[in-house]
């Protein structure tokens, strides 16, 4: 749970010419710490930039450059998780080591509107921008000042950890996974020398490997994997963290139908992903 939450102003259209930067820096679920300065870009200032964040060059006069404050910089994102939404801010950031002949520290970026649009399906195809994101969730922040968007990046990644159940982790894997799991439709024949010929099985939820390679696997041992939850089906196998997660609350579409027919009698048993992988490899040995 511990995390960095990085914003940047720019004084132009140069993504490098940073004016402002701000840091909040949260540990089991806190803010522990913050930091904001002023940045001369040594750069012009467009009149479209200054519109929005107010910055100017007199702003700025007497201000550290990028590089004076690089070493502060390192001591929060060395080796650290950082959270900025949208990827402008790490684009903004790693130019602008560029630009003074520095190389970028090494960090695990996580993106908040990406996780958004994960954690709340009304914000899957629009809606994610931050403004919009912390009236949803009920965080009030004057917008377009990088230490308060800052902090309402993190507030973002609290709330989405609280919503889903997917701790800080798991979210830098499930961002790179598609949005709407359920919806992947890979479909594969079973190998009828297989000694698990005759399964019929769907995936669903959050998997640690590719859900391609899931399949894979599962028709290299004779299953074979079917798109959705049906009558025929014989084993579900579900992410690991969609089984622990919110204590079984928001389960997926295809976990809560699996469960409706076996109510009924219909012989379908439900797997975690980490047993699925233990079942293949002693199903090949």
């Amino acid at each position: 749970m511990d995390f960095i939450a990085i914003d940047v102003e720019t004084a132009n259209a140069d993504i490098s010419s940073i004016c402002q930067i701000g840091i909040a820096k949260y540990s089991n679920g806190t803010l522990v710490d913050e930091w904001c300065s002023l940045i001369n870009p040594e750069d012009y200032f467009d009149v479209v930039n200054i519109n929005v964040h107010g910055i100017t060059d007199v702003t700025v006069k007497s201000s550290p450059t990028f590089s004076d404050v690089s070493s502060i910089l390192q001591g929060y994102m060395d080796n650290m998780v950082c959270v900025s939404h949208t990827h402008f801010d790490k684009v903004s950031i790693n130019r602008a080591f560029l630009k003074y002949g520095m190389n970028p520290f090494e960090a695990s970026w996580l993106d908040s509107a990406r996780v958004a649009r994960r954690a709340w399906k009304q914000f899957t195809k629009s809606g994610y921008g931050l403004a919009n994101i912390c009236e949803y969730i009920g965080y009030e922040f004057n917008h377009h000042d990088a230490l308060e968007d800052a902090k309402a990046v993190g507030q973002v990644i609290l709330s989405a950890i609280q919503f889903t159940g997917i701790n800080l982790d798991e979210w830098l894997i499930r961002v790179n996974q598609p949005i709407d799991l359920d919806n992947t439709s890979i479909t594969r024949t079973g190998n009828p020398e297989g000694p698990l010929y005759g399964e019929i099985l769907c995936f669903t939820g959050a998997l640690e490997i590719p859900r391609r390679e899931a399949a894979d696997l599962a028709a290299s041992v004779g299953c074979t994997v079917v798109s959705s939850v049906t009558k025929k089906t014989t084993l579900l196998v579900v992410g690991d963290q969609d089984v622990s997660k919110l204590a079984g609350k928001n389960k997926s579409s295809k976990h809560r139908k699996a469960e409706q027919l076996i109510l009924k009698g219909q012989g379908i048993r439900i797997i975690k992903e980490s047993d699925f992988k233990i079942l293949v490899s002693q199903s090949t040995v």
